[in-house]
């Protein structure tokens, strides 16, 4: 089984409130593959005809509220990085997170198991100025830094161009505002490109972060238009994947869009929204409680086979 893995900073499971964007946003593709219930807090346990979803656990135990680099360092090597820190850190890793992705980031252990892995995001020109150097400097995602650990390639321009990787806003309007030449795409033929990437990997991970700046931002309509391209994007990948072959989850490290009556994070529980074969989501459901069990889940669900 592969498994496609969509990762979106800053969404929380919110309140059936006019508060949650998701819940005043049309959101036709989301509704279909939750039978009807909106991505709320509501809609935690229900197990459906395509998709289950359920609440994780974002707070792992430490005072304060979940914050990107733990949350994410968690996601991406399944160790409790806020409990081995003692704190929850935003923004970028420090020295000693970046240690434990070194180690234990999810390619290196997935490429340990001879699983074939991509990370596929494109990056900007000035990016491999950089990479050239060895990466100096700090300000680099946990995703960038357990592909640069894993000893993976980082793909640019020209992969966007020919269908290898796409730009972290989907479309690539961000990329063409700033001058680049590549083409604009809507959220479906975004949706439809990182399905035939990930048709080649046993294990593709894809990075989407304008939603947590979109909450920072509090504005209900730069949170629907990224509410309404997520809705977008995910119902293709729904709707044309295979199931038997593929299994799609879309999680989150921290909450943030959910609620605009505030521009910090948030305590709500995030995400894990798992789109594929009922047999085989009923087999790792019960043991995904926080953002630590996402990387037990995806080694588990890599190694399953319907009898």
């Amino acid at each position: 089984m592969r498994l496609l893995f969509i990762f979106i900073d800053g969404v929380g499971l919110g309140k059936d409130h006019p508060c949650n964007p998701f819940v005043i946003t049309e959101t036709p593709g989301l509704i279909s593959i939750l039978d009807g219930k909106r991505l709320t807090a509501k809609a935690v346990g229900s197990v459906g005809s395509r998709a289950t979803l359920l609440g994780l656990d974002a707070t792992l135990g430490v005072q304060g509220l979940p914050q990107s680099a733990t949350g994410q360092a968690s996601i991406f090597t399944g160790v409790n990085a806020a409990g081995f820190l003692g704190t929850h850190l935003n923004g970028y890793p420090d020295t000693k997170l970046r240690r434990l992705l070194a180690a234990k980031g999810m390619f290196r252990q997935l490429r340990k198991q001879h699983y074939k892995v991509i990370f596929a995001n494109a990056y900007r020109p000035q990016f491999f100025h950089l990479l050239r150097r060895g990466l100096p400097g700090k300000r680099y995602s946990c995703s960038t830094f357990i592909t640069y650990y894993g000893g993976l390639p980082f793909y640019g321009l020209n992969d966007i161009k020919q269908g290898r990787a796409l730009y972290m806003d989907i479309t690539n309007d961000i990329l063409r505002q700033m001058g680049f030449v590549v083409p604009s795409i809507r959220p479906e033929e975004g949706a439809r490109r990182l399905l035939n990437i990930s048709r080649n990997y046993d294990f593709c991970l894809f990075e989407y972060f304008l939603s947590d700046l979109a909450g920072h931002m509090a504005d209900q309509s730069e949170a629907s238009r990224v509410i309404a391209i997520l809705d977008r994007f995910i119902g293709t990948l729904a709707d044309q994947n295979d199931p038997s072959e593929t299994l799609i989850m879309v999680s989150s490290d921290h909450g943030n869009l959910e609620d605009l009556t505030r521009r910090v994070h948030t305590y709500n529980k995030v995400p894990a929204l798992l789109i594929g074969d009922a047999e085989l989501r009923s087999h790792i459901e019960p043991d995904i409680n926080d953002l630590t069990d996402l990387l037990p889940a995806i080694f588990k669900t890599l190694a399953w086979s319907k009898n």
